[in-house]
């Protein structure tokens, strides 16, 4: 006996309905559901991992402080913040929190306008509408939006960073807007030239902005210091030669630094502007961290990010930052990546992290006034570069045009303008041109002996009335004594359009030509009638009724198969010839009585 025989599997695209069932018992046994182990903690492991995300976010956490305008002190609060408070809560377990460099420009621009003191409020009000957001579910919509605005908004807040940066960096104030600050590069660079001491400190910025970027390059067990520290040690120690006069980091009291709003802030609440700068912080804070968290989930293959924890997460941490007058926190890709690269596997590394933080700024704060504000701004110069990601823009041309002009107009718009205004004129560019690619509107017209005819077929939307229009009046000024318009092959016809077709069929017939208008849904050819099964005719010899004659059966609509769901199981066919045995040994095995039938 030979032929062919099934074996089961799942994803496959085949399917074999032998009677045969598999000879693989275990194929059958139904499977206890997946549960994924959640990762052993190694004590040392983590610990080493918090260490690393330690040095990495303390520059980062002063670098951001400074250029936001606000005490350097109120950084490291928002740091500490991040991870024992964010860093505790579920949602994500490798990703980690703190003052962001992409809120930077956005929180100088708040405190400008309305103060420190009201920075406070704005950061309490956005986390209780983070909490709020998480709660009705609503972390997944972030996800929503179309990447060309993401990446056009991280562009638009990394481009003004560095141009920002730059200033600092030569140890001058920066001009202002983004514009001014870069219409000022080439007097700032002439005026660094004149003294000696910026001079200096644009050295160490550059060597900063260099070691950012090369360091990747280093050996195996050198590039496991972060960047940043080293620039910073190297920057205490030329600030340290006797003779060098650059700006340095000044840090104060912590507990000193603590601003709890008083009832003066909360009555700010009434001003529109505050309002505005709230739901500008929530949008754009909780955006950032959960794009973050999808970034950091492709790094590796631990638990999932989970959304609308995550949310709630960040909201407690800005709820409590804000309580203290601290920076806004979001979840930062920097940090993330190194926690990840350092082999952390839960959240106790992120979570030690704001310990260490915590611990360093009491335990050593004259170390902190060593370190040079131009090495802080060359390290924000590199996360401007990043976020601005240049590459990304010939790439996407080269991917999609369309989405390529979505993301250059919300970078141009951040830029020149600020970060609220840019995200949603990116957001309603992205929805025009999405509402274009569906409004896709087949038109044919043709001319017969005595008939125009007009075929469309598509989404007919308001967006292509001008060529439904074009259309129609070209039919009509055909001169023909027929049109026939057939709108069949339309999948949607909005108001606009019908609207139009139906007054155009109107006025035609009004004028006396015989229009035959065809609307979606209307079948073009008349209905098969049913075979009357009921008559019986009398025989001619018996007198009886004849039996009715079986009619053809009707052919069943054929019918599209289910799509399968992820759990859907299927069978791969073998073409393998089975044992001629194989008929006994099932006949034995499986079905006692069955063999020698």
């Amino acid at each position: 006996m030979s032929g062919a025989h099934a074996t089961r599997t799942r994803g496959a695209r085949a399917r074999d309905t032998r009677a045969f069932p598999s000879t693989d018992r275990t194929a059958d046994t139904p499977r206890a559901p997946s549960t994924a182990k959640a990762p052993k903690p190694d004590l040392a492991t983590e610990i080493t991992a918090s260490l690393v995300v330690f040095l990495v976010a303390l520059p980062l956490c002063i670098g951001v402080a400074v250029a936001s305008g606000v005490p350097a002190e109120l950084g490291i609060i928002s740091g500490v913040i991040g991870g024992l408070v964010v860093g505790a809560a579920r949602g994500s377990t490798l990703q980690v929190s703190g003052p962001a460099a992409g809120l930077a420009a956005l929180v100088a621009e708040t405190v400008l306008e309305h103060g420190v003191a009201m920075l406070g409020v704005i950061v309490l009000f956005s986390g209780l509408l983070q909490i709020v957001l998480g709660l009705v579910k609503l972390g997944r919509f972030f996800q929503a939006i179309s990447l060309a605005v993401v990446q056009g908004m991280l562009a638009g807040i990394g481009l003004p960073l560095m141009f920002s940066q730059a200033y600092p960096a030569m140890d001058a104030k920066a001009a202002g807007t983004p514009i001014e600050n870069m219409a000022g590069i080439p007097g700032l660079v002439a005026d660094t030239f004149a003294d000696p001491q910026a001079l200096i400190a644009a050295g160490l910025g550059a060597v900063t902005v260099v070691l950012t970027f090369l360091w990747k390059k280093a050996p195996g067990p050198v590039k496991k210091v972060p960047a940043a520290l080293v620039a910073v040690g190297i920057g205490i120690g030329v600030a340290a030669i006797p003779g060098v006069e650059i700006k340095t980091l000044q840090v104060g009291n912590l507990l000193a630094s603590v601003d709890v709003p008083g009832p003066e802030q909360f009555a700010g609440l009434a001003d529109a502007g505050i309002i505005t700068a709230i739901l500008t912080f929530t949008v754009i804070a909780s955006a950032e961290s959960l794009f973050t968290a999808a970034a950091v989930d492709r790094m590796h293959d631990g638990p999932r990010t989970r959304y609308n924890p995550e949310l709630i997460a960040q909201g407690a941490g800005n709820t409590v930052a804000g309580l203290l007058g601290a920076l806004p926190i979001t979840a930062v890709v920097a940090r993330s990546s190194a926690n990840v690269q350092a082999g952390a596997k839960t959240r106790l590394s992120r979570t030690l992290h704001g310990l260490w933080l915590l611990a360093f700024a009491f335990l050593l704060p004259q170390v902190l006034a060593l370190i040079p504000i131009s090495v802080l701004a060359g390290v924000l110069i590199h996360s401007g570069w990043k976020l601005f990601a240049p590459e990304e823009f010939p790439k996407m041309w080269r991917q999609d045009r369309g989405e390529f002009a979505v993301m250059t107009v919300t970078t141009l718009v951040i830029v020149a303008t600020a970060l609220l205004e840019g995200v949603l004129i990116g957001l309603a560019a992205g929805i025009v041109l999405a509402a274009i690619r569906m409004s896709q509107t087949v038109i044919r017209q043709h001319l017969e002996e005595d008939t125009a005819k007009v075929v469309m077929a598509g989404n007919a939307t308001f967006l292509r009335l001008p060529q439904v229009i074009e259309a129609l009046e070209s039919a009509a000024a055909a001169g023909k004594a027929r049109i026939r318009l057939d709108l069949t092959g339309v999948t949607h016809l909005d108001h606009a359009c019908r609207s139009q077709v139906e007054q155009f069929t109107a006025q035609q017939r009004g004028k006396g030509l015989r229009v035959e208008l065809l609307m979606p849904g209307t079948s073009t050819s008349p209905p098969t009638p049913a075979p009357d099964r009921t008559t019986h005719h009398p025989h001619p010899q018996t007198n009886r009724p004849t039996p009715p004659e079986t009619p053809h059966p009707t052919p069943l609509p054929r019918r599209t198969p289910p799509t399968p769901g992820p759990t859907a199981e299927w069978f791969y066919l073998d073409t393998t010839p089975m044992p001629d045995d194989f008929a006994q040994r099932y006949a034995e095995e499986y079905a006692p009585g069955y063999a020698g039938r």
